[in-house]
C-alpha cells in the first residue's frame, strides 16, 4: 500500500529505468507510453490512487505542455515534475506557467528524482492538510473532505447530506473513535449555516455543578464566583450548530432544561431576569443505546423523541475494513510530512495485518497506530514489525525488518537506476527463490539489465562494457522482452536526444 507514481515517457526504456529507480524508494509505479494514455489512467475508476505525475516534455501523440493543460481542469492540485532533454531556460517557464510542481534535465540522477518527489507530496500532503484544517476552523468541511472508501460509509454520508439541507434534530450513533464529530462538522458545512459557529460540548466531561452554567450561561454575581457575565454554549452557536456529544450522560434534571431549551428554542441564563432567544441546529451523538436508557429510566423518553428525528448508525471500522486502506494512506502521508521522515507506504504483510485486525478503538485508534510506528520506522516502508501490538493480539510474531535501505541512505555509486534487489542493486543472484539455479536466459536478461541502469541507458557504453556489439545488445533486449519490439534501430540515445 505504497504511494504510486505515474510516469508518462514515450521512451520505453526511459519509463523501465525511472520504473526501477522509484520503486527502490518503496513507491507503487504505473506507466504510460503517452499524453492519452496517461490522461485515461488519471480520469479513470483508480486515478484518485495516483499520487504524483512524472512527465515527459517532448511526445509525439501529446507533448507534455498540452498533458499538464488538460491535468490542471480535472486534477488541479496533482503534482507533476517534467523531466526532459531539453532543459532550457524556456522550457522551464513555460512548464512551470503551466502547472508543473518541478522541473528536470535529463538525465537527472535517482537521487535528484527521489528528493524531489518526497518534497513534491510532502508539499502536497502539507497544503491539503492545511487546507482541511482551515476549512474546520470556518465551519466549512464537506462530505468529500473525509476520507471513506466503504459503501457503509459513503451511505452515511449520502444521509447526512439529506439531513443538511433542513433544520431536522440529527442523532449520531455509533462506538468512540468513529469519526461522529467529523460528520456533524460535515453536515453543517453542507447545509445553510455554513460558516456559522459550530460549538461541540463533550456531556459527559462537564463537572456536575457547571452544567447549567456552561449549556446555558449565567450573570454576574449569579452565584459565589460568578465575577462576571457569560454567554452559555447555546448563545455561543446561536445561528449555527450545536453539537451535544455522549448526550446519553447527562444529568437527568438538565435533560428537563435542555428539552425546554429544544422546544422554546430559548434558554434561562442561571440569575437572568427573562429567557433569551437562541436559534440553534441541534445535532447529538452518543456511544450508548439511548433507547435503552430510556427504558431503564436513566434518560428521559420525550427528549428521546426530541432528538432522535433523523438518526443516523456510524458503522465501527472492523465492519468496514474496505476504508482501512484509504485512512492508513491519508495518516502515513500527513505524519510522514509532519514528522520529516521518508516513509512511503505498507509492505503488503503490514497492510494485510492492518486490514484484518478488528480496531476495537476505531479509527482513533488506527491514527495513534500509524503514528506511533511512522515516528520508530527506519524503512522506507512500515512492515509488521513497525505494528508489535497489532502483531502480538492477532497471533503473528513481528519478525525483525527485512533489508530495505531508505531512500538518500546507500552510496552514490548504488543510488543509479536499477531493479530493487535485497541489500546492493547490482547484486546476482544464481538461484530462484525456491534454491533451483538459474536459466541462463535469465541471468543474461539481468545482467543486461544492470548494465543498462549502471550507465544511465547510454547504449554505446553498456555494449562496449560487456563486450558486444550494440545490434547484438539490441536484438538481445528484443529477444528477452526488455525493449519494445518496434524499437528503432538508431538505438536509446536518439530516443533520449529525441525526449
Amino acid at each position: 500500500m505504497a504511494q504510486t507514481i505515474l510516469i508518462v515517457d514515450d521512451d520505453p526504456v526511459q519509463r523501465r529505468l525511472l520504473e526501477a529507480a522509484i520503486s527502490r524508494s518503496g513507491m507503487t509505479v504505473v506507466t504510460a507510453p503517452g499524453g492519452g494514455p496517461a490522461l485515461d489512467l488519471v480520469n479513470g475508476p483508480r486515478g484518485d490512487q495516483l499520487a504524483l505525475m512524472l512527465l515527459d516534455l517532448i511526445m509525439p501523440d501529446m507533448d507534455g505542455l498540452e498533458v499538464l493543460k488538460r491535468l490542471r481542469v480535472s486534477h488541479p492540485d496533482m503534482p507533476v515534475i517534467v523531466l526532459t532533454a531539453k532543459g532550457g531556460i524556456d522550457s522551464a517557464v513555460e512548464a512551470m506557467r503551466a502547472g508543473a510542481s518541478d522541473f528536470l534535465v535529463k538525465p537527472a540522477s535517482p537521487e535528484r528524482i527521489a528528493v524531489s518527489i518526497r518534497n513534491q507530496l510532502k508539499i502536497g500532503t502539507l497544503s491539503g492538510e492545511v487546507t482541511r484544517l482551515k476549512k474546520k476552523s470556518e465551519n466549512r468541511l464537506l462530505f468529500e473532505d473525509l476520507v471513506a472508501d466503504s459503501d457503509a460509509m459513503r451511505q452515511v454520508f449520502r444521509l447526512g447530506f439529506r439531513a443538511a439541507q433542513s433544520t431536522i434534530p440529527i442523532l449520531i450513533e455509533g462506538e468512540s473513535g468513529v469519526g461522529k464529530e467529523l460528520i456533524a462538522r460535515a453536515i453543517q458545512g453542507s447545509s445553510d449555516r455554513v460558516g456559522k459557529p459550530f460549538v461541540a460540548v463533550n456531556c459527559g466531561a462537564i463537572p456536575e455543578n457547571l452544567i447549567e452554567s456552561i449549556l446555558f450561561g449565567h450573570e454576574k454575581g449569579s452565584f459565589t464566583g460568578a465575577s462576571e457575565r457569560h454567554l452559555g454554549k447555546f448563545q455561543e452557536a446561536d445561528g449555527g450548530t450545536l453539537f451535544l456529544d455522549e448526550i446519553g450522560e447527562l444529568r437527568l434534571d438538565m435533560q428537563v432544561k435542555l428539552l425546554r431549551a429544544l422546544q422554546e428554542g430559548e434558554v434561562d441564563p442561571v440569575g437572568a431576569k427573562r429567557p433569551v432567544k437562541v436559534d440553534v441546529r441541534i445535532i447529538s451523538a452518543t456511544n450508548r443505546d439511548l433507547s435503552e436508557l430510556t427504558r431503564e429510566g436513566h434518560f428521559r423518553e420525550d427528549l428521546f423523541y426530541r432528538l432522535n428525528v433523523f438518526p443516523i448508525f456510524v458503522p465501527p471500522l472492523r465492519e468496514r475494513r474496505a476504508d482501512v486502506p484509504a485512512l492508513a494512506r491519508h495518516f502515513i502521508a500527513r505524519f510522514t510530512a509532519e514528522e520529516h521522515k521518508a516513509v512511503a507506504g505498507l509492505t503488503p504483510e503490514a497492510a494485510d495485518l492492518l486490514e484484518k485486525y478488528s480496531w476495537p478503538g476505531n479509527v482513533r485508534q488506527l491514527e495513534n497506530t500509524i503514528f506511533r510506528a511512522v515516528v520508530l520506522c527506519d524503512g522506507s516502508l512500515l512492515d509488521v514489525c513497525d505494528f508489535p501490538q497489532i502483531a502480538t493480539a492477532m497471533g503473528v510474531e513481528p519478525k525483525a525488518r527485512r533489508p530495505h535501505p531508505a531512500p538518500g541512505t546507500m552510496p552514490h555509486e548504488s543510488q543509479a537506476f536499477s531493479p530493487a534487489l535485497p541489500v546492493s542493486p547490482y547484486l546476482l543472484s544464481l538461484v530462484d527463490p525456491a534454491g533451483h539455479a538459474r536459466k541462463f536466459d535469465d541471468l543474461e536478461a539481468e545482467i543486461i539489465r544492470l548494465a543498462i541502469a549502471r550507465y544511465d541507458g547510454h547504449m554505446s557504453e553498456v555494449a562496449r562494457r560487456l563486450g558486444i556489439g550494440r545490434s547484438t545488445l539490441y536484438r538481445k533486449l528484443k529477444e528477452f522482452g526488455l525493449e519494445e519490439a518496434e524499437m528503432p534501430e538508431y538505438g536509446v540515445e536518439a530516443h533520449q536526444a529525441a525526449g
